[in-house]
């Protein structure tokens, strides 16, 4: 198959797992009859940017471009495009297409693509070969089917870790259906973290922020969650046992996933949506002796992520961030490494220019 016309945009990209991320020009396929051309506005920037930019899962195919947390507007649509026209202001997440045809494809779950979802970055392009290239640049061709409508009301840089941050915590309380009287542990106040709180808050439950840092209570009560509840402490912990309907730990650094169980009810679920670099230990019997489970949970695909998105606009959520240039994304990354940053970093994609 010949390589499809194809022009040139500047972009962040890096060159090895070593390397800091600077100014490059990279190409991108010109609009398809299914294609949608987005002009990128606002990139977030999420915690897997910074794994996929230093290798640290060992997948990473160099020059790499990170960025799935993208909100643009559109400049061009192929002939065939029914969805979008130009002018609309639309979101690109962490996925650009599947195979469509798997059955959980068929059920809108793409991201548990059978055939192998293609991610915004670290797949291989199916149409331009190499590594597909992520946000942190000025502009992106996707197919109309992911891409997502962004409502007019929220806030467009604050919109974007929606699109990693919002949909990764909101799909698993929908999954298991967290509401009206139920109480809520959420796992570390970070960029997944303060999302999961304002969600769990919105869906009606008691929300319980767990945190190691003291100083985290206030932003969290202001956040959303009733209580907080400081993990190193052990009388704090001992008087939420058996409590919890429903868990979401969003903590990636290694911690006691058992300390937690203990705080689940009989039937009580603990969800992983953090990724750990390294296995995490756990124990048989504080599972087994109340029938409790361990789950995990991967982003959401495109019919709930749109779902998401609408919800955000009927309830007037977004992330709380901090606005970033282009060229100070190295020194983000240092600072995502502290922890310094409530509660996301965001570039505004003008600076590039």
């Amino acid at each position: 198959m010949a390589k499809p016309i194809c022009y040139s945009t500047k972009a962040f990209s890096t060159v090895s797992a070593s390397s800091p991320l600077s100014a490059a020009m990279i190409e991108r396929r010109t609009p398809s009859a299914s294609d949608v051309q987005i002009k990128i506005l606002f990139c977030g920037v999420c915690h897997s940017d910074l794994h996929f930019a230093r290798n640290e899962w060992g997948f990473t195919q160099y020059p790499a471009v990170p960025g799935h947390e993208i909100v643009g507007r559109v400049t061009a649509v192929g002939s065939g495009v029914k969805k979008f026209k130009v002018g609309d202001t639309v979101g690109v997440g962490c996925l650009v297409d599947s195979c469509r045809r798997c059955p959980n494809c068929r059920a809108g779950l793409e991201q548990y693509c059978d055939n192998g979802m293609v991610m915004t970055y670290g797949s291989i392009d199916p149409i331009l070969g190499g590594g597909t290239l992520g946000g942190y640049s000025q502009s992106i061709v996707v197919t109309e089917d992911f891409v997502l409508r962004i409502p007019a009301n929220l806030d467009l840089a604050a919109t974007a870790p929606l699109l990693c941050a919002g949909i990764t915590t909101y799909s698993p309380m929908r999954h298991w259906k967290v509401g009206p009287g139920q109480k809520v542990g959420i796992v570390g106040l970070g960029g997944l973290g303060h999302m999961g709180v304002k969600f769990a808050r919105a869906f009606g439950a008691n929300v319980v922020l767990f945190t190691t840092s003291p100083g985290k209570t206030a932003d969290a009560l202001r956040l959303g969650a009733h209580e907080v509840v400081v993990s190193k402490d052990e009388a704090q912990m001992a008087a939420q046992a058996g409590s919890f309907d429903f868990i979401l730990d969003a903590v990636s650094a290694t911690h006691d996933l058992n300390a937690y169980f203990n705080l689940l009810k009989r039937d009580g679920n603990l969800v992983l949506v953090g990724a750990p670099e390294k296995p995490l230990p756990v124990a048989a019997f504080p599972l087994i002796m109340r029938r409790r489970s361990f789950s995990g949970s991967l982003i959401g695909g495109l019919p709930e992520t749109q779902e998401m998105l609408d919800f955000c606009g009927a309830h007037n959520i977004t992330s709380d961030i901090e606005m970033i240039r282009m060229d100070q994304i190295n020194g983000a990354y240092e600072r995502m490494l502290k922890s310094d940053v409530k509660y996301r970093f965001v570039i505004d994609m003008a600076s590039l220019a």
